[in-house]
């Protein structure tokens, strides 16, 4: 009988909380123990989901029974809290994004090909069958050459300074929390880096960015319109224009259904239906990755993780939103 992959989750939030029902419906995988800030939520936890409990992060990433650490603490903590799993040993899937900006990015990439240990940013998108399925019709040459990728993401939440939303020393505003799914959208179906970017945004009275719209530019011709907001509800859908049709990803960016366009009329449709939010699609990703002894993942590239983190480093430089521990 194959062996349970043992998770160890780093924080025991709402992203935390919303993993574990999905991890809970794979077979060779399970919860073996948690850690957070406060120890009363982490025992919370660990009593409802039949794991242990512990009061240090060092301590559960040390536990043997923990194969594989998932980091689901603020933004600012990604760089720190992977960085000591890397140095002990222990791969990481880590929450997107990354961090807060380029340069933790690139130290997180560092380590862990010093190290030759695991790493990956939890972008689940990717791996939904859905985004699989736009991926080889793009591939086929069903809709041509892409001239045009547009993305939304926008959520209305309550302005409350004590958020995470909404405080700049925890890197908060609607760019890191949902337009990086717009961003590494674009990312995917370019397969580079911008060359150009122009763009705006609304700001909090607290100075994060309460929504966002960029333009960028690729190299050899092709361009991506994305928005993303804290403050307005918008269809979340995406679509790729190519020169022969398009594509339409309703809810982008945690998919069932995709549906492809030539001269106007609908193709071909995708749809995939399955259990829970769909975490379990890249849980397994990472679970395959370790059994076959990888150290990253082709889907979600460390490389591409460090340039979609630059690329949002170059659109809050567009509006000059520099969080405080920036600064220092």
């Amino acid at each position: 009988m194959k062996k349970k992959t043992g998770w160890g989750f780093v924080g025991a939030g709402s992203i935390a909380n919303r993993m574990i029902r999905d991890l809970e419906k794979i077979p060779d995988g399970r919860l073996s123990a948690v850690a957070s800030r406060s120890f009363d939520k982490a025992k919370a936890f660990a009593e409802r989901h039949d794991a242990i409990a512990y009061d240090n992060y060092e301590q559960l990433i040390l536990d043997k029974n923990v194969d594989v650490v998932y980091i689901a603490t603020p933004h600012t903590l990604h760089m720190e809290n992977t960085l000591l799993a890397l140095e002990l040993g222990k791969p990481v899937l880590c929450e997107k994004p990354m961090a807060p900006n380029a340069g933790q990015v690139r130290k997180m990439v560092g380590k862990t090909r010093e190290k030759g240990v695991y790493l990956m940013e939890a972008m689940w998108t990717r791996f939904f069958p859905a985004i699989q399925q736009v991926r080889t019709w793009i591939g086929r040459g069903e809709i041509g050459k892409v001239h045009l990728v547009t993305a939304d993401f926008g959520f209305s939440s309550r302005l409350d300074p004590s958020s995470r939303l909404y405080d700049p020393a925890l890197a908060g505003g609607s760019l890191l929390d949902v337009g990086v799914y717009a961003v590494s959208f674009a990312s995917m179906i370019y397969g580079q880096k911008p060359n150009r970017i122009a763009g705006m945004a609304e700001t909090t009275s607290t100075g994060v960015d309460a929504c966002m719209n960029c333009t960028l530019g690729y190299e050899g011709g092709g361009m991506a319109s994305l928005y993303s907001a804290i403050n307005t509800n918008t269809v979340q859908k995406a679509k790729i224009f190519g020169e022969s049709g398009y594509i339409a990803v309703p809810n982008f960016w945690s998919p069932r259904k995709a549906y492809l366009y030539r001269n106007g009329q609908l193709t071909e449709e995708f749809y995939r239906d399955h259990d829970g939010e769909g975490f379990q699609f890249e849980i397994e990703t990472v679970q395959r990755d370790l059994r076959e002894g990888k150290t990253e993942n082709s889907i979600m590239p460390l490389d591409e993780s460090i340039e979609i983190a630059e690329t949002m480093d170059a659109i809050r430089a567009q509006w000059g939103l520099i969080y405080p521990f920036e600064k220092q």
